[in-house]
């Protein structure tokens, strides 16, 4: 989409912003210094704020000629490419990976390059979610950014390593976008209720109004922006002066859930949750999922701690859980909210479900006490590293059995330190695969003290 006509010749292109376009369009930053979130990529001299502004006097400095942009959604990818194209002078155009083909490509770089060439005027191509173009459309944006006809800003939200070409990704800077954090959602929020660009002090937000935009929000600031809208327009219909929990409730018709992520709530709700997992209560471990879910929690949060009651509470009882606590936390950072609920859902269910065990984590635990109150003397000299020079005339290595070269792969030596010797850490309970091991775990055992 060729956005040239739709703006001022100061803006070379990039869209013009009226009054009534939506609010997450007309707060969108005007300037690096209202970026929030991203201080990483825009420390003085970074290649980003190079990008964005060039020297005001002699030759333009080199800057990157592509730029993917990784990061969540509502991270600010698009509108860092806006000021690229409007700090730096740039022409900007925009296509959308969506609906753009290779004969679109092709049009707007011979375009670009035909204005570089009669008038020298560069331009921005920013193409939304280029982890969808297919490998001939990213094919047909090489010569453009190898000859430097186009500065290419490319924002995904998946991995550029799987989902661009490597030579694209080879000729580009890969800069990735952080999640905001709540204070940031925060600021952003409340700015827009001041602003003159956004709700210019027509309205005010209460305070548990605002608590809940935020967590309805997550790390979006898109989303907030949209929902702070939502609220306002609910708030003026109902001839409010300020915009209050219920006009927010109204606005998305998500009921508030007394939740808060720094307070008593958050933590007796974790640990219900945590102990219902334990406890096998699948109903009762979804019913706390679901209040977190609602609450706006951090999904990858809610991940670690299935991953951590997976390893602790599981454990070898059933091996496959961490599997899918583990597999759970990738696909929620993968796809993020509302999928990621379902995916966090079927990892609860396997939790609480499974036999349990803690012996793994009992075994870890005496283990390290051990190692903190001294117990942990010199390694059998038979297992010491013997490849480096002089290692043989101290002994290392002189007397080591190879395991493999023994019946059952097992070989009946000393492993532990001398003080240890016969000290049993792990200790498999009769539940699920631990019954299993607890038959092997003896007889190795016997093996080793060479009966």
């Amino acid at each position: 989409m060729d956005l040239f006509e739709a703006a001022g010749a100061d803006d070379a292109g990039v869209p013009a912003v009226g009054a009534t376009a939506p609010l997450a369009v007309r707060m969108r930053p005007a300037s690096l210094d209202e970026v929030l979130g991203q201080d990483h990529l825009l420390e003085t001299g970074s290649p980003l704020r190079r990008l964005v502004e060039p020297a005001a006097e002699g030759p333009r400095r080199a800057g990157p000629s592509s730029v993917v942009l990784w990061g969540p959604p509502g991270t600010g990818k698009t509108t860092l490419a806006y000021l690229v194209a409007h700090g730096s002078g740039r022409r900007f155009t925009e296509l959308s990976a969506v609906t753009a083909g290779v004969k679109d490509v092709r049009a707007v770089v011979e375009e670009a390059r035909r204005r570089l060439v009669t008038s020298g005027a560069e331009t921005v191509l920013f193409i939304d979610e280029v982890h969808r173009f297919s490998k001939s459309q990213q094919d047909a944006l090489l010569p453009s950014v190898e000859n430097r006809w186009v500065t290419l800003v490319a924002a995904t939200t998946e991995n550029p390593s799987f989902s661009v070409i490597s030579p694209l990704l080879s000729r580009s800077l890969l800069l990735t976008l952080r999640p905001l954090q709540e204070e940031h959602v925060r600021a952003l929020v409340r700015r827009a209720v001041t602003d003159e660009r956004g709700l210019g002090g027509s309205l005010t937000l209460e305070a548990d109004a605002e608590d809940h935009l935020v967590r309805l929000a997550g790390a979006d600031a898109r989303k907030a922006l949209t929902i702070l809208e939502a609220a306002a327009g609910a708030a003026e219909d109902g001839g409010e002066g300020a915009i209050t929990l219920e006009a927010v409730e109204r606005a998305v018709d998500v009921a508030a859930v007394r939740y808060d992520r720094a307070g008593d709530q958050h933590y007796d709700v974790t640990s219900a949750f945590i102990k219902s997992m334990r406890g096998s209560d699948v109903d009762a471990a979804l019913h706390y999922l679901a209040r977190m879910v609602v609450a706006g929690e951090d999904p990858r949060f809610i991940a670690r701690r299935i991953v951590i009651c997976a390893a602790e509470d599981v454990g070898l009882a059933d091996p496959t859980a961490l599997q899918t606590a583990v597999a759970a936390a990738q696909a929620v950072a993968m796809i993020g909210m509302p999928e990621a609920a379902l995916v966090l859902a079927e990892a609860v269910v396997h939790i609480a479900t499974a036999p349990k065990s803690n012996a793994a984590y009992l075994a870890i635990n005496a283990a390290m006490a051990d190692v903190r109150a001294g117990k942990a003397g010199p390694v059998p000299a038979h297992l010491r590293d013997a490849h480096y020079a002089g290692a043989k005339q101290h002994g290392h290595g002189a007397g080591y059995k190879y395991a493999h070269d023994h019946p059952h792969g097992v070989a009946a030596q000393q492993y532990a330190p001398d003080e240890l010797v016969g000290t049993r850490y792990y200790e498999p309970t009769a539940h699920g695969h631990e019954r299993d091991i607890t038959a092997r775990l003896e007889r190795l055992r016997q093996i080793l003290a060479g009966r």
